[in-house]
């Protein structure tokens, strides 16, 4: 049997979790493909540097060239992370007829439609399913397994550093500055936790989802992203005194082909599933017109999870050369893109706000809503003996997001209202 060979580029985590799997399962991907697959060539920044996986040192290549113009590589697999230049490698790969597995969210999230589009041309694969959720299957369920439904929401914990420091802080009322550096020092977080604090990550992953799920191109400057650094212990505090878990949420809707996709922390219902998701675990619910509700659950990152789903795609990529259908990938998007303006985004809303304590202000504060024509679920006034304002603590129906910031522009003009402490939707 001619075995099918495989050029990885990367030999990093998730790199050398690909070549242990590959190595150790050999026998099962054969039985499920019927050939041998083999790690031919891998691209590394070092060949002398040592390394906690036996490789054979003539693999082992510093010039990518060598492994993307290698005649007898099938598909190359790609774990080396960045956007410009990989972009290029990936482009050349496809244009030689080779098929591609990637894990860069970063790059299917910026420039998805392009690749996708080369591939359709060359006939060759790209699949992405280890881009995001890690071991999760997230990717295929939506091509795959909701192909004959019609998605209309997808909402999901996407990303395990922001889920692991909020658990921390709800649990144990640690301050997320705190919890932060724990997390660096554990290695979840970078010693530069932008991407992941500020919700960029989540929002990179949320234009993939959003993208299979909606069939539509859409692009990371149309999800609205907010991170997780405002947060603080009172606010962790008054969300649990209220039945409500703290999470940082990507959140795609879909309604009349009007879609809206967003990354915010966001109070969830304690009784929601996904609240009940905890540490660097992720979690995707999603919500189909004729399914119902459903949800994915398991380990978002790792060398493992994360080559689990690679070598997943790696095997898809050859039963598809078997039977000679590759390049029928039904990832590309063939809707048009519509968004949803800040009138058509609802939701329910958290508010904390600092104000004075005297008659009259909750009167006043409550009209500021009416005329903004918001519902109101609940109205609390906590006291906090660390803060000598009064503290109101608002939970509205179903309102529009400029119907909110309506509300807010008010806020910042009322004198009674010394500040808005804190804004969340709320879900569940």
């Amino acid at each position: 049997m001619k075995p099918v060979k495989v050029g990885l580029l990367g030999l990093g985590t998730v790199g050398t979790g690909v070549v242990r799997i590959v190595e150790a399962h050999q026998e099962d991907l054969q039985g499920q493909v019927g050939s041998p697959i083999t790690i031919e060539k891998v691209l590394v920044q070092n060949k002398s540097k040592s390394r906690n996986i036996s490789i054979s040192s003539d693999k082992l290549t510093e010039d990518p060239w060598e492994v993307i113009r290698h005649p007898e590589i099938d598909v190359i697999v790609e774990v080396m992370g960045g956007i410009g230049q990989t972009k290029e490698y990936i482009l050349e790969a496809l244009s030689l007829g080779k098929h591609v597995v990637t894990a860069n969210k970063d790059l299917m999230a910026l420039h998805g439609p392009e690749i996708l589009a080369k591939a359709k041309e060359h006939s060759c694969d790209v699949l992405y399913e280890a881009s995001v959720a890690g071991g999760i299957p997230i990717i295929r369920t939506l091509v795959e397994g909701f192909s004959s439904d019609r998605i209309t929401k997808i909402m999901g914990i996407v990303n395990g550093t922001t889920n692991y420091i909020l658990t921390k802080m709800s649990q144990e009322g640690a301050a997320y500055a705190d919890v932060l550096k724990e997390a660096q020092a554990l290695g979840y977080a970078e010693a530069d936790p932008t991407s992941d604090v500020e919700g960029l990550d989540a929002a990179r992953k949320m234009t993939i989802l959003a993208t299979l799920g909606f069939h539509t191109n859409v692009n990371l400057e149309d999800v609205s992203a907010e991170g997780i650094s405002s947060v603080s212990k009172d606010d962790i505090l008054y969300a649990k005194r209220l039945g409500y878990e703290l999470k940082l949420l990507g959140i795609a809707e879909r309604q009349d082909d009007l879609i809206s996709i967003s990354v915010q922390p966001t109070m969830v219902k304690h009784s929601h599933p996904i609240a009940s998701v905890n540490g660097v675990f992720n979690a995707v619910y999603v919500y189909g017109e004729a399914v119902g509700e459903t949800m994915f659950y398991g380990a978002g990152a790792g060398e493992l999870p994360t080559a689990t789903s690679i070598v997943a795609d790696l095997v898809a990529v050859v039963k598809n050369l078997k039977l000679g259908v590759n390049g029928k990938h039904s990832g590309i998007a063939f809707k048009e893109t519509r968004l949803k303006t800040d009138e058509q985004i609802s939701s329910k809303y958290f508010l904390l706000l600092h104000v004075a304590d005297r008659a009259g202000v909750l009167a006043r504060i409550t009209q500021v809503f009416a005329d903004a024509e918001v519902s109101l679920e609940s109205v609390l006034q906590q006291p906090n003996p660390t803060n000598p304002e009064a503290e109101i603590i608002i939970i509205t129906h179903d309102a529009s997001k400029a119907a909110i910031q309506k509300v807010l522009g008010t806020f910042d003009s009322l004198d009674v209202v010394h500040k808005v402490k804190s804004v969340y939707r709320v879900e569940g």
